[in-house]
């Protein structure tokens, strides 16, 4: 299948109802354990970077960061029996939506949820219509999640819901492919001071008139077991708390195809990593202190792909 439109991956999961792990990197590392576990379990994946990522990569370098992260990409997925797909995270700087739809990048989001309607809308048909020549499809968003996205802090009164008639003008006059509606989740590992609950009425309304693949935010499910596991070997996430599993399995069935997970694949990684250097003290090759990483960061991704139902849909 090998490097693919994420576009293509999301139609098939919108016509046959389920849902697709988005997973964002940072490294090579974060690749390879993603590559694994979507091989693994026979399911697409898409693959996403923040703009700090994208930053990080190349050192400060936009355009070294895009064409970095596209070439470590394509490499693997060439070769593969799966389809992956590389993914702009909130794209919210132009210059950095520019250099991933240059770069080859098979999706960007443009994230102008910040700003008013009319504004995200202008912002949105302007950079769909970029993108479509290129050949890269789109993701917007429409309401605002509350929480820490990319080390920007978002209040409870800033957040929003999404309104699910602008939501139909906006798809019918932007054209964009995917839509991350507001309905309820945030961002980071502490995103709920209570129970978790989303707004299944709303969505469902998003999906009935738009009836394009929607996207949810936010979604960690902060595991209860590497919680402790890290908490263990000294980490400290206490009131972390994530979307539970029936949860997104709902959203899924409500018309959720893509699933964006960032937040429990770093305390997996961080977990097996904590829990190797304190039982080998002594090493110091990189290669094997990051093996238990490796091997916690593949089950809970295995484990979401299950979730949601894309295992064995490649």
């Amino acid at each position: 299948m090998a490097y693919v439109n994420t576009k293509q991956i999301l139609e098939k999961a919108n016509k046959e109802f389920y849902g697709v792990p988005a997973l964002n990197i940072n490294n090579l590392e974060f690749l390879h354990v993603i590559i694994k576990a979507a091989v693994a379990e026979n399911s697409p994946a898409i693959i996403e970077t923040s703009e700090g990522a994208i930053k990080y990569a190349g050192m400060g370098d936009i355009k070294k960061g895009t064409d970095l992260f596209v070439k470590m990409v394509k490499e693997f997925a060439d070769s593969l029996s799966v389809p992956i797909s590389l993914h702009l995270d909130h794209g919210k700087n132009f210059d950095i939506i520019m250099s991933c739809i240059n770069s080859g990048y098979s999706s960007v989001m443009i994230d102008a949820s910040a700003f008013p309607y009319e504004e995200n809308l202008s912002k949105t048909a302007e950079i769909c219509k970029i993108a479509h020549a290129s050949g890269v499809s789109v993701e917007a968003e429409l309401g605002k999640l509350v929480g820490i996205e990319d080390n920007v802090v978002v209040d409870e009164k800033e957040g929003s819901l999404v309104d699910p008639n602008e939501a139909k003008e906006f798809v019918d006059k932007t054209k964009v492919d995917f839509l991350a509606p507001a309905i309820g989740t945030s961002h980071g590992a502490f995103k709920f001071k209570g129970e978790a609950k989303l707004d299944f009425d709303r969505l469902k309304k998003v999906k009935e008139l738009t009836e394009i693949p929607l996207v949810l935010h936010g979604a960690s499910s902060v595991p209860v077991d590497i919680k402790e596991l890290a908490e263990s070997y000294g980490a400290d996430f206490k009131g972390a708390k994530g979307v539970p599993s029936d949860i997104l399995k709902e959203s899924v069935k409500y018309g959720i195809n893509k699933v964006n997970t960032d937040t429990d694949l770093r305390m997996a990684f961080v977990g097996g990593l904590r829990k190797y250097l304190k039982e080998n003290p002594s090493e110091f090759d990189p290669r094997k202190y990051f093996k238990t990483s490796f091997e916690l960061t593949e089950k809970v991704i295995r484990d979401r792909m299950k979730l949601l139902g894309s295992s064995n849909k490649a």
